[in-house]
């Protein structure tokens, strides 16, 4: 009888251990919100990267687009589980810094999904798009298929908000000189001198957003025939304020981000152009990243020459131009969210 209890007690033991095991591999993910499309996919990515590594997974999300506070709460609950990774989308991303260094300082690796932190180097990496590449993408295209037109065009652009989050400035500005717009501060955008650009407004990333800011924008110039904007909700706007007033034809949109309405607009013709960003693959290689972490200590590095691990973009359209290469707008429906 006592080797059939210590039998049951090493196997007792055994299957202990083994759970602790697996429960060091683990990982969080916590996002701005869990109602987003981008974001839905995003823990879709890291929820079946993670089953298949074995990994488990908890995931957070803000109660909506700007609170920090509960992303603050989050980081905490994962230092408490003893997590080895957090994969974080930052909803404000220099005051989730004291947060980020406490996990860093518990040895946990912390990547930044989609938007670098503030300083960027407060995570130990970030997996993004290159957005600055996405803008020159749709900015290239945007002059190519004007052709001659392109230097007396007339540019409205449509921003998320005033504040100038890294994401907005590095689209706008790359779509500028993709353009071939002369910068003048890379780090900002409203300063340009070129004649071609109407003006600069905000939309906040909603299709009443850019509505609303594309009224703006024709109320300085009616003439307006090149509109780039933040993302595809904004262009979804901007098109039905042009719509209104008869000119839903003779503008040409271009936009970020790739979910599924955006590329189900550009096969439409409400979009020329959009650079699809990947958000599945983001956080699949952001589980991936932290099981190294675990295992071997390794910490990710970033695309050689640049300063993120650069997840990939896409240029979206039925509308190719020579010496740019994109994807027909069925291989977008293939790869797209939301």
């Amino acid at each position: 009888m006592k080797y059939v209890m210590s039998l049951a007690a090493a196997l007792a033991l055994l299957i202990s251990l083994g759970q602790e095991a697996k429960a060091e591999v683990s990982v969080c993910l916590i996002t701005k919100t869990d109602t987003n499309p981008f974001f839905v996919k995003m823990k879709e990515g890291a929820t079946e990267r993670a089953s298949q590594l074995g990994m488990t997974l908890k995931s957070f999300a803000g109660k909506f687009d700007g609170d920090h506070e509960t992303q603050a709460q989050a980081i905490e609950t994962c230092i408490l589980d003893g997590a080895k990774g957090i994969l974080l989308t930052a909803s404000d991303t220099s005051s989730i810094g004291a947060s980020v260094r406490q996990a860093r300082e518990a040895g946990i690796v912390v990547i930044a999904l989609d938007t670098p932190l503030d300083p960027a180097d407060s995570a130990d990496a970030t997996f993004a798009t290159d957005n600055y590449l996405a803008g020159l993408l749709i900015g290239q295209w945007a002059r190519a298929q004007l052709g001659d037109d392109a230097q007396s065009a007339k540019i409205g652009l449509l921003n998320i908000n005033i504040s100038q989050p890294t994401v907005g400035v590095l689209r706008n500005q790359g779509f500028l000189e993709g353009f071939g717009i002369d910068l003048v501060d890379p780090g900002k955008w409203g300063d340009e001198t070129d004649p071609r650009i109407v003006g600069h407004d905000v939309s906040d990333g909603s299709e009443e957003g850019g509505r609303k800011g594309m009224e703006n924008l024709l109320a300085r110039d009616a003439d307006i025939n090149l509109v780039y904007t933040i993302n595809e909700p904004a262009a979804a706007g901007a098109y039905e304020a042009l719509k209104s007033i008869g000119r839903e034809n003779d503008v040409l949109i271009v936009s970020v981000d790739g979910g599924c309405p955006g590329v189900r607009n550009v096969a439409g013709g409400i979009i020329g152009a959009t650079s699809q960003q990947y958000p599945l693959r983001m956080a699949a290689l952001g589980v991936e990243a932290v099981k190294a972490w675990a295992e071997d200590g390794v910490k990710p590095e970033p695309t050689p020459g640049k300063e993120i691990f650069d997840t990939g973009v896409g240029l979206v359209t039925d509308k190719p131009v020579d010496g740019l290469e994109t994807i027909s707008v069925e291989e977008g429906l293939d790869l797209c969210w939301g």
